[in-house]
């Protein structure tokens, strides 16, 4: 049986976010927190639409970027594991 995919979704009940030129710049509501993302973490982040799973992130990141998948893991790993730490994105 094949393991159903674990997509990953932004926390919209938790947060805002507005895109200000090269950076998007997120609120947590329930804290008054804000957090800027710039540079690779702006594509992670636009790619986190509730219909992509850690493999189809690297997929189209790699696409994107036209990087090997396996370059570009370790940065995809460590950028949600952040925005996990935060309250970000649930995985699942």
């Amino acid at each position: 049986m094949k393991k159903p995919m674990t997509v990953i979704t932004k926390r919209l009940d938790r947060l805002t976010e507005a895109e200000i030129d090269d950076e998007i710049v997120v609120m947590l509501i329930d804290k008054g927190e804000f957090f800027s993302v710039s540079g690779s973490g702006v594509a992670i982040w636009r790619l986190i639409d509730g219909t992509r799973d850690r493999a189809a992130l690297n997929r189209d990141l790699a696409a994107e970027f036209d990087a090997p998948e396996q370059q570009i893991m370790a940065d995809v790993d460590e950028f949600l594991a952040r925005l996990d730490e935060f309250g970000l994105i649930d995985e699942g």
